[in-house]
């Protein structure tokens, strides 16, 4: 008899089995996305429940029945509020969280910092746009109180240093413990 934690380990491989070969509009496919993510997250010391974060914080794309092509047509899929809500059935908020949060810190990136938007990729920049683009000072301020505010500014700046062609990272098997560990009990 499986227990939650390999029930929970099992969903997530076959999610990335499912569509983790998919493209995103980046060049790499949303498993070596992931991949990358995480490997930076690990090797900045990020805690093991934010690397695990980075490491599933586009699982909402994989998630969904849409083609991974939908922002071409100009739908959201709110892909971050999916992620994290399915998510939160597993994990704690502190992985959660960041994950709900990741778009809203390219939004408030993109506002408050300069430069940042210019070096967007340009599927970030559509996505950016779908998604509300650039916060207003009033949704600043309100996300900067953010509890998680700064595990997601860190998983957005990972996730924007992920598009890498052809970086060797290790395998999902290499994350499984964290994941195991970062698990609700």
């Amino acid at each position: 008899m499986s227990t939650p934690a390999e029930n929970t380990l099992d969903d997530i491989r076959a999610a990335f089995a499912k569509r983790g070969h998919e493209g995103y509009g980046e060049g790499v496919s949303q498993l070596d996305h992931a991949l990358q993510c995480a490997v930076f997250a690990e090797r900045d010391g990020a805690s093991e429940p934010l690397i695990v974060a980075t490491l599933l914080h586009d699982i909402g794309h994989m998630l969904h029945d849409l083609p991974e092509n939908i922002a071409d047509s100009g739908i959201d899929t709110q892909h971050e509020s999916l992620g994290s809500a399915w998510l939160s059935q597993h994990f704690g908020p502190e992985v959660s969280e960041p994950v709900r949060l990741h778009v809203a810190a390219k939004r408030y990136l993109s506002a408050s910092e300069a430069g940042y938007f210019d070096v967007l990729s340009d599927a970030s920049k559509l996505s950016l746009k779908l998604q509300g683009g650039p916060m207003n000072p009033e949704e600043q301020a309100k996300f900067g109180a953010e509890r998680f505010f700064a595990e997601a500014v860190a998983l957005r700046r990972w996730d924007d240093e992920g598009k890498i062609l052809g970086m060797k990272t290790p395998d999902l098997a290499h994350f499984e413990p964290m994941i195991a560990r970062s698990l609700r009990r």
